[in-house]
């Protein structure tokens, strides 16, 4: 049996902890502490507003880059042999099942209003669309097919972005409101878009929403296929030493690609642009690189439960803390202590509400209890 990648669960769950557990604590923590430092310490845990990069606009990224780095070890045997119609059905299950799980944490589907169902809106449905044809090209295709197809369909967005227009969008236009991206988007989804309102007959959507995701799906592809070249070069007979080299220098170079890029196509997180996949996936190779060198190559694979714990159950994490609000029970057990602690006490509910959410996942992971779709 061949040894778990302890560094792809290790990273992982450092994602998910950031994302469910450390980034809600230090919102939080805002609230109370009125320090100049704190601001500055909460622009690393708020996205860009437009074009640029915060550390936290690589949560998102970073989950899909690691579904797929995990494609190559899960998927491997079937690029051998196997019952391939039950790999494509298993595939579809998946897609169809992070989509409902997307409609459910973006709130739209548990609210039962059918007003308010929104089809294309969250980093599952990313997810979704490109593990599905990263694993499609993985099975039929060579890592040098695999470049061969990512840079395609980089330059195929750039070009998208810069050539194509209609009715008032693209052309070149990288605002908010112009972009081709934002048009496609407002086009064929119109009433299911995210946010979106019928008022007196037209279909109007908050102005402040500018996350596109039909043209930005090409590039969801490009980000989970840089996944999975990474996740080739770990699985791959090259000596240790060799696969940190790979994964650092690829990273860097991806870095400094992107940024040079940026200077005629924009790194915008909001519309997915191919300047930003580079830096984005530069960013996780490098990560990828530091976490195998330190865990799976120097051996420091103690202390990582708790990562563990997180992500070797990061879908269940992420819904379950998008979905079910543990308020009502924080609130019950320290019923009483608000008079004492003051302003302190929506940390301390906000802690519990964590710490449920651990204990939770704690008890799967003891048991050995990984769901999975």
């Amino acid at each position: 049996m061949k040894k778990r990648l302890e560094s792809l669960d290790a990273l992982r769950g450092f994602d998910l902890f950031c994302l469910v557990a450390l980034s809600k604590l230090v919102e939080e923590l805002s609230e109370v502490v009125d320090k100049p430092w704190m601001s500055s310490v909460m622009e690393c845990f708020t996205h860009k507003t437009w074009e640029g990069f915060s550390p936290w606009d690589l949560v998102m990224p970073l989950f899909m880059f690691m579904a797929g780095v995990a494609i190559p070890f899960s998927l491997g045997s079937y690029r051998e042999g196997g019952d391939r119609g039950k790999l494509y059905w298993r595939l579809g299950r998946r897609v169809l099942l992070l989509w409902i799980f997307g409609m459910m944490v973006q709130g739209n589907l548990m609210a039962l209003d059918p007003q308010h169902i929104y089809l294309f809106t969250n980093t599952l449905q990313a997810i979704a669309v490109g593990y599905f044809f990263s694993a499609l090209i993985y099975l039929h295709t060579g890592w040098k097919t695999q470049i061969g197809i990512a840079v395609g369909l980089l330059l195929a967005f750039w070009g998208a972005m810069e050539f194509i227009s209609f009715g008032g969008f693209g052309g070149g236009d990288y605002t908010p409101h112009g972009n081709l991206a934002e048009g496609i988007d407002m086009t064929v989804l119109g009433r299911f878009r995210d946010t979106a309102e019928v008022i007196d007959g037209q279909v109007v959507v908050k102005a402040s929403y500018t996350y596109t995701w039909l043209l930005s799906s090409i590039n969801f592809v490009v980000t989970v296929l840089t996944g999975v070249l990474a996740g080739e070069a770990l699985k791959g007979t090259m000596k240790q030493g060799r696969k940190v080299a790979l994964l650092l220098g690829a990273g860097i170079a991806m870095v400094a690609l992107g940024w040079t890029w940026d200077l005629v196509h924009p790194v915008i997180k909001h519309i997915w642009t191919s300047s930003m996949v580079l830096v984005s996936s530069g960013y996780c190779f490098l990560l990828m690189g530091l976490f195998y060198w330190w865990i799976d190559c120097r051996g420091h694979n103690k202390h990582l439960t708790f990562l563990k714990v997180y992500g070797m159950n990061s879908i269940t994490a992420y819904v379950v803390s998008h979905v079910i609000s543990f308020k009502s029970i924080s609130k019950s057990l320290f019923f009483g202590l608000e008079q004492y602690v003051g302003d302190y006490y929506d940390l301390l509910i906000r802690f519990s509400n964590i710490a449920i959410l651990f204990l939770i996942l704690y008890i799967l992971y003891r048991n050995r209890i990984f769901l999975r779709v």
